[in-house]
C-alpha cells in the first residue's frame, strides 16, 4: 500500500493561499477541451497487466501495492482491466499468416457478423464485471480496417478480397475489382470493429472501451539521425479516415514499447511524446462534450528482451512523459514468458523494490498533488509546452519517499519554489463539468 502525503484542511488552505498570493502569473489554458473524469479518482494511475501466477507458485514475493490495480491479460473474469484477445472477440474473420489457413470466413466480407456479436456478448458477460468501473481493451491485430494498411504478410487480405470481388463479378477489370474490394473490405471491417465496440459499451457501460494499439503514430524511423518522433503526415491522414473508431471509443490505448536502441536516449521521449499527442488529438473527435481518456500501454522490459529492464531514465521518458502530457494512466503489460522461473521472478522482484516502485510513487503523487493544488482537484496538470522536458516529479529537496512497515510513505510539503515551477511549466485540463480556475 502507498501512504500519500496527508494534508489537514488547514494545510490545504494555506498551500492554496500560497498559490494565490505567490503565483500571480499562473495561467490556465482556455484552449484545452475538458476531458473525462478520472475513472479511479486520481489524475494519473499505473496499472499492472502481466501474469504473476508462476512467481506466486514459486513463492517469490512481488511488491505490487504501488499499482492502482493488479490485473493479468490471461482469461480471468471480474478484473478492473480486461484485455480481450482475438479468441475472446466473437467470431472475427482472419487468416493465419503462418500457414494461411482461413478462419470464420478469412476476410471481413465473408464473416458472419451476427454470430460474432452473439459470441462476443457471451464473452463480455462472462469476463467483464457489471458491478465495478474499469477498462476493456479489445486487442485486434490480425488485419487493419484500412485496406491499404494491410502490407507485407497481410497483403493476403487484399489478394483474397480482390479474388472474392472477381468471383462475384468476373467482368470487372483488375482496377475495378481492386477499388470495389477496397470498399467491401473497409465497410465490413468497420462493421465488425464498430458494432463489437458498441455492443461492449451497451453491455458494460461502467467500463471504458477501446482498441489496443489504436491510434498508432507510425513514428518508427528510429535510424533517422534527425529523428523528431513526429507522426508522418500520411499517418495523420489515415488516422483521420478512422474517425468512426475515435467517435465510438470511450478510451484510447496506444502502445509505446521501447526498443533497446532508444534506451537512455532523448529519442525515447520523442517516441512516446508523439504517440500520446496523436492519441490526444484524435480523442477530440469524441461526440461527447469531453475528450476520451488515454491510457498508454508500456512494458517493464525493453522490447523483445527477456532480462533487460528499463532503468530510471527510461521510466522518466515513458511513464513520466505520459503523465506530463496529461494521459489518464499507463498500463504495464507483460507476457507469461517473461516471468516463468525462479530466476526471472527474482529479477522482477528486485527490479520492483529497487527501481520501479519508488518512481511510480513519485510520479503518481506529484500528479495528484499538482492536481489538488493548482487545479483544486478539478483537473489534471499538463505541460504548457508539449515539446519541453518538464515532468511531474517531487522535488527531492522537499519530499522524502520511504518504505516503512510495508508502506511507501511520502513526507514533506512543496516549497514556494516548487509551486512556482509547476505553475510556470504546467496548466490545467479540467474534467467534464468542472472548473479548473483557482
Amino acid at each position: 500500500m502507498v501512504s500519500l502525503i496527508q494534508f489537514t484542511r488547514r494545510d490545504m488552505q494555506q498551500l492554496q493561499s500560497l498559490v494565490l498570493l505567490s503565483l500571480a502569473g499562473l495561467y490556465f489554458s482556455a484552449a484545452l477541451p475538458p476531458t473525462a473524469a478520472p475513472l479511479f479518482n486520481k489524475p494519473f494511475v499505473v496499472i499492472w497487466n502481466a501474469p504473476i501466477n508462476k512467481c506466486n507458485q514459486l513463492q517469490v514475493p512481488l511488491d505490487l501495492d504501488v499499482f492502482q490495480a493488479i490485473t493479468t491479460p490471461q482469461r480471468v473474469p471480474n478484473q478492473v482491466l480486461t484485455l480481450m484477445y482475438k479468441y475472446r472477440l466473437g467470431l472475427f474473420p482472419y487468416i493465419d499468416l503462418y500457414d494461411f489457413s482461413q478462419y470464420n470466413g478469412g476476410i471481413p466480407q465473408k464473416g458472419n457478423l451476427t454470430a460474432s456479436l452473439e459470441e462476443a456478448k457471451r464473452e463480455f458477460t462472462k469476463y467483464i464485471p457489471s458491478s465495478i468501473p474499469g477498462l476493456a481493451v479489445l486487442d485486434w491485430e490480425e488485419w487493419v480496417p484500412l485496406f491499404d494498411r494491410n502490407t507485407d504478410l497481410r497483403e493476403i487480405y487484399k489478394v483474397l478480397s480482390i479474388n472474392y470481388t472477381l468471383q462475384q463479378n468476373p467482368s470487372l477489370t483488375s482496377k475495378q475489382a481492386t477499388l470495389k474490394a477496397k470498399v467491401q473490405f473497409e465497410n465490413a471491417a468497420r462493421s465488425f470493429l464498430e458494432e463489437t465496440l458498441q455492443l461492449g459499451i451497451s453491455e458494460r457501460p461502467n467500463f471504458l472501451w477501446g482498441f489496443y494499439l489504436f491510434p498508432d503514430c507510425y513514428n518508427y524511423d528510429f535510424l533517422n539521425p534527425n529523428y523528431t518522433g513526429k507522426c508522418p503526415k500520411r499517418a495523420h491522414t489515415l488516422n483521420n479516415r478512422l474517425k468512426w473508431v475515435w467517435q465510438a471509443s470511450t478510451a484510447f490505448f496506444p502502445s509505446a514499447y521501447m526498443p533497446v536502441s532508444l534506451s537512455k536516449t532523448h529519442k525515447a521521449a520523442l517516441f512516446v511524446r508523439h504517440k500520446v499527442l496523436e492519441a490526444m488529438r484524435l480523442a477530440e473527435f469524441s461526440p461527447r462534450p469531453y475528450t476520451a481518456p488515454v491510457y498508454l500501454y508500456l512494458q517493464l522490459l525493453l522490447r523483445d528482451q527477456k532480462d533487460l529492464y528499463k532503468d530510471e531514465v527510461d521510466l522518466v521518458k515513458t511513464i513520466g512523459e505520459s503523465a506530463a502530457l496529461g494521459t489518464a494512466g499507463c498500463v504495464l503489460w507483460g507476457s507469461s514468458s517473461y516471468f516463468k522461473d525462479k530466476e526471472s521472478c527474482e529479477s522482477l522482484s528486485a527490479y520492483l523494490s529497487n527501481t520501479l516502485n519508488k518512481y511510480v510513487v513519485n510520479v503518481t503523487t506529484a500528479a495528484e498533488l499538482c492536481s489538488n493544488l493548482l487545479c483544486r482537484g478539478n483537473g489534471r496538470c499538463i505541460r504548457k509546452h508539449y515539446d519541453s522536458n518538464d515532468y511531474l516529479h517531487l522535488n527531492a529537496s522537499s519530499f522524502n519517499i520511504q518504505k516503512i512497515d510495508g508502506l511507501y510513505k511520502v513526507s514533506g510539503q512543496p516549497s514556494i519554489t516548487d509551486l512556482r515551477a509547476w505553475a510556470d511549466k504546467f496548466t490545467c485540463q479540467y474534467y467534464e463539468d468542472k472548473n479548473c480556475s483557482v
